[in-house]
C-alpha cells in the first residue's frame, strides 16, 4: 500500500491556495509592499524543515512518518517544538497566503493544520509514545506539540 507523504499534502495544499486566490480573490488584506512580509514566515518555514530533517539523520532515525523511529530526538529544533517539520510547512503555506494578500488561502492553512495533526501527528505521537514510553511522556510535557 502506498501511502501519501506530507509533502504531497504541502504541495497540494499550495496548489489549492494559488488557485482560490485566483478564481476567487476575496477581501485583499494585504497590498504591495506589505505582502513581502510574507517571506519571513515562509523561509523560516524552509529553515525549520531543513534544521529538523537534519537532526533526525544526524540521530540516523526515521524522517518519513510511516517509518519506525530508532532515537527520541529533543535537541536542536525539536526543543522549541515537537513537530518542527510540520510547524514548519504550516509556515510555508501561511507565509505563501501573506504573499498572496487576499482572505481566501488562509482557509487552506487552517485545514491544512487540521489534516496534518489529524493524519500524521496522533499517528506519530502514539508510535513514539509506545517506542518510547517514559522518555516520550517527560518530552511531550516539556515541550508543545506546534510552539
Amino acid at each position: 500500500m502506498t501511502r501519501i507523504l506530507p509533502m504531497t499534502y504541502l504541495l497540494c495544499a499550495l496548489v489549492v491556495l494559488g488557485i482560490l486566490h485566483l478564481a476567487f480573490p476575496w477581501r485583499h488584506i494585504v497590498r504591495f509592499p506589505w505582502i513581502l512580509t510574507g517571506m519571513v514566515p515562509l523561509m523560516l518555514g524552509i529553515l525549520l524543515n531543513l534544521l529538523a530533517d537534519h537532526a533526525l539523520k544526524a540521530h540516523g532515525t526515521a524522517v518519513k512518518p510511516f517509518e519506525v523511529s530508532s532515537s527520541l530526538v529533543t535537541e536542536g529544533v525539536y526543543r522549541l517544538s515537537r513537530n518542527p517539520m510540520y510547524l514548519g510547512f504550516v509556515l510555508i503555506l501561511a507565509g505563501t497566503a501573506l504573499c498572496l494578500g487576499s482572505l481566501t488561502p488562509w482557509g487552506v492553512v487552517a485545514i491544512f493544520g487540521m489534516l496534518i495533526r489529524h493524519l500524521f501527528i496522533a499517528r506519530e505521537e502514539f508510535m513514539l509514545g509506545c517506542k518510547f514510553g517514559d522518555a516520550w511522556h517527560v518530552y511531550a510535557a516539556k515541550v508543545r506539540r506546534w510552539i
